[in-house]
């Protein structure tokens, strides 16, 4: 089954590890035609952290990576399991 790379291909995905987030990151940035250098920039953040960010990195600042995903268009919703 082919993985949906557009947030419109989905409408919600469960993240449990920063690994997964940092995959689900690079698959909205690249569905949106953005390269990691693009959403530094937009963001305001060095390259670093974005590389950091899309290799599942467990300690990157939280609200930083909560920008960047307001950036691509998500939301970071916590719900109890």
């Amino acid at each position: 089954m082919k993985r949906p790379t557009k947030p419109e291909d989905w409408n919600e995905k469960s993240v449990r590890s920063m690994d997964e987030l940092g995959k689900l990151v690079r698959e909205v940035r690249k569905g949106q035609g953005m390269t990691q250098e693009d959403v530094s920039g937009l963001a305001g953040l060095g390259n670093r952290f974005i590389i950091d960010l899309e290799r599942g990195k467990e300690t990157i600042q939280m609200q930083k990576a909560i920008d960047v995903l307001g950036l691509l268009g998500l939301e970071l919703i916590v719900r109890k399991t």
